[in-house]
């Protein structure tokens, strides 16, 4: 009885050992099927990614992995109807970047709603103190040709007869909720639109959800912001200017230096600084934002203060940059004086900004208010590389980072402030050793401007891949190239 007893058990091991194994096999297969798979995907999207940092690399520019830009229509895209359903007016709040997004999402609204766009208002706002408008700023004639198979553009409302006299149309107001879907334009703005013949929506920033799963709205969005939004001929002659002389004494790197008074006030960064600078930050901190506990050290531990000078500059030299490098630099006024700026200018004195460059008065004259942000964006798009050194809530820094990559995958430096935090404060501890190589092991895990995967908070201006993208030699056929995009 125990013999058979112990055949029995013995057998019944010998399956659930079979089933284990089984089990495992499958897993293995799954494993490895996934992992294949992933690594496709990441050899043909992240082809630029390095080992080491070679500097020649940098300045020639990230491999594209045979990916170009294209936002032309992949699928029947017909052009606006005849009779639109109103006319859509809006306000575009914020400086010139976050104008430039709205101004995209505004040509989208009106695409959904089959509405005729109003030329959008660019917010005078009382940081730029600029009234110049769209006109001031683009080419507006460009701006409606080059959509006229998108969307239906007039630059102001007509005027209507009502009881004998003319009289321009009223809108109806509507403040959107931020993010708005694709529904609420399609609902409550197309309702009102129907019912006044016009709606005006206001304030008009981040009030369309970027992430949308129709991809030829996707493209609408690039074709207006890498196409049809062209500066006023003046501003782009100045900047060009600016470029040709740089690039005459070779390749030159542009830094947004994002060490200014709003960007510190709002990141609660503040202990570095004298008592009454940090009085003053508070103040515009407590004026401009909602109250929230920041606690320096904490933020600073995270990353989220934005990089000293100093900082950008020790970064740059780990990299292996010289003191010869020619560094342009897009800021507005660094915030505690001349004294933060001194050692980053002893680390890289080639410093140059549009007033060095082209001290003129065409120049003082044309770069006032939004002109002069303008002349700033042309010049970092053109760089051979561009650095950010706070691209959080900066719409200059992440719509240029998605410019550049659309203008061909442009060189761009992203410092990862959460893993650099504590070897700079190692290093503000007496913690010398091993600085620079801790630097360059950091910076190998950014993405120095080639296609990859977006990801939340990345946004679609920061990175429109793979929507407005394309390959001539896809290995998916969805990849492939429109036979009309030139």
């Amino acid at each position: 009885m125990r013999r058979q007893h112990l055949k029995q058990g013995g057998g019944g091991g010998i399956t659930r050992m079979m089933i284990k194994l089984s089990v495992s096999v499958l897993v293995l297969v799954i494993c490895t099927v996934s992992f294949l798979f992933s690594s496709t995907i990441t050899t043909s999207v992240q082809s630029n990614y390095r080992t080491e940092i070679h500097l020649e690399e940098l300045w020639s520019g990230a491999n594209s992995g045979g990916w170009r830009p294209s936002s032309v229509p992949r699928s029947h895209w017909p052009p606006p109807p005849n009779e639109s359903n109103g006319y859509l007016r809006v306000r575009c709040n914020g400086g010139l970047n976050q104008q430039r997004s709205a101004i995209s999402n505004a040509v989208l609204a009106a695409r959904i709603m089959n509405a005729t766009l109003v030329l959008p208002e660019l917010d005078a706002n009382s940081f730029w103190h600029d009234d110049s408008g769209f006109h001031g700023i683009y080419d507006v004639e460009y701006f409606i040709k080059t959509l006229k198979n998108d969307v239906r553009i007039v630059e102001s409302f007509p005027e209507i007869v009502k009881n004998g006299k003319k009289k321009k149309i009223k809108a109806f107001q509507l403040r959107p909720p931020r993010d708005a879907p694709i529904s609420w334009y399609t609902s409550v703005a197309l309702e009102k639109m129907k019912e006044h013949g016009a709606i005006y929506l206001t304030p008009f920033s981040h009030r369309l959800a970027e992430e949308i799963d129709v991809a030829e709205y996707q493209r609408l969005r690039c074709r207006v912001n890498y196409h049809a939004l062209r500066f006023k001929p003046h501003i782009m002659k100045l900047s060009q200017s600016i470029v040709n002389k740089l690039r005459a004494q070779g390749h030159f790197m542009s830094i947004h230096l994002r060490f200014e008074m709003d960007m510190l006030a709002f990141a609660g960064c503040f202990d570095i600084f004298t008592p009454e600078e940090q009085q003053v930050l508070r103040k515009y901190r407590d004026e401009n934002f909602a109250p929230k506990r920041l606690v320096y050290n904490e933020r600073r531990a995270i990353g989220k203060c934005p990089l000293t000078p100093e900082e950008v500059g020790l970064i740059l030299r780990s990299m292996g940059f010289d003191n010869a490098t020619k560094i342009y630099l897009a800021a507005g006024e660094l915030f505690g004086g001349d004294r933060f700026m001194k050692p980053f200018r002893s680390l890289f004195p080639n410093l140059e900004n549009h007033n060095s460059v082209e001290p003129s008065d065409e120049l003082a004259e044309n770069t006032r208010g939004l002109a002069g942000s303008a002349v700033d964006y042309l010049v970092c798009l053109h760089s051979d590389i561009f650095m950010p050194t706070y691209d959080g809530p900066s719409n200059f820094a992440n719509n240029l980072l998605g410019h550049r990559l659309y203008e061909g995958f442009r060189t761009t430096i992203r410092p990862d402030r959460k893993a650099l935090a504590p070897i700079f404060i190692d290093r503000e501890n007496g913690k010398t050793a091993g600085f620079e190589e801790a630097i360059r092991r950091a910076m190998l895990t950014t993405n120095f401007g080639g296609a990859h995967k977006r990801v939340t908070p990345e946004s679609f201006y920061t990175n429109s891949w793979p929507e407005c993208f394309c390959k001539l030699s896809p290995d998916n056929s969805a990849d492939r190239c429109p036979s009309n995009d030139s």
